[in-house]
């Protein structure tokens, strides 16, 4: 009965390696939205919930939210709270506004991340609606001004460990998007469209 080659072996081994590290990269790649996913839905590593409405219920125990804005460096944004703070009520939906300015001679797109400390108060922090659920794209010199609808959700009233913690942080950090270079090129398409419409047709 004939054996494998040594080369046969070897060629089998190397087959093999490839195929774990390609597996290894998907899964590297795959794992960061399903971490994103994880946190959103569990709270972990601070990360506030998002819910599709706010509870009836609302509670006495009041809340003291403080708001920080951060912008990742590659980004020529000014970001920024409006309100430095805001008392609710546990269950009480609020709306608060931070504000966004593009600094650059360009569009760009950016994309906020956002967490909550303590991280103990992750799972409770809930958002309906959130300007950091999509990428948002500003054109050279534009300002907005981008809401966070928000509540406190009544579960806390039962956790032990946050009967005392009536203080919370909720902070964002704005990052140049992955595909801003999107942006550019589609405003530069519709310049080029604009410019051509306004050609005046040759006169015979």
């Amino acid at each position: 009965m004939a054996h494998p080659s040594q080369q046969q072996r070897n060629l089998r081994v190397l087959m093999m390696l490839v195929g774990v590290v390609a597996a290894m990269t998907g899964l590297a790649y795959a794992s960061v939205p399903l971490y994103k996913l994880f946190c959103q839905v569990t709270g972990f590593g601070g990360t506030p919930q998002r819910v599709a409405a706010a509870p009836t219920e609302i509670s006495d125990r009041t809340i003291r939210v403080t708001f920080t804005a951060d912008v990742a460096g590659g980004l020529g944004w000014k970001f920024q709270p409006l309100q430095r703070n805001l008392e609710l009520k546990v269950g009480e939906n609020k709306l608060a506004f931070y504000v966004a300015e593009n600094l650059e001679p360009k569009p760009v797109t950016g994309r906020a991340t956002f967490n909550v400390s303590p991280e103990i108060f992750g799972p409770y922090f809930s958002k309906i609606e959130c300007f950091c659920f999509t990428e948002q794209t500003l054109q050279p010199g534009q300002r907005i001004e981008m809401p966070v609808s928000f509540f406190i959700d009544p579960a806390i009233l039962d956790d032990p460990q946050l009967k005392k913690l009536n203080d919370v942080t909720l902070s964002y950090t704005f990052f140049r998007a992955a595909d801003d270079g999107a942006a550019e090129k589609k405003v530069g398409q519709v310049q080029n469209s604009q410019a051509g419409e306004a050609q005046p047709s040759p006169v015979n």
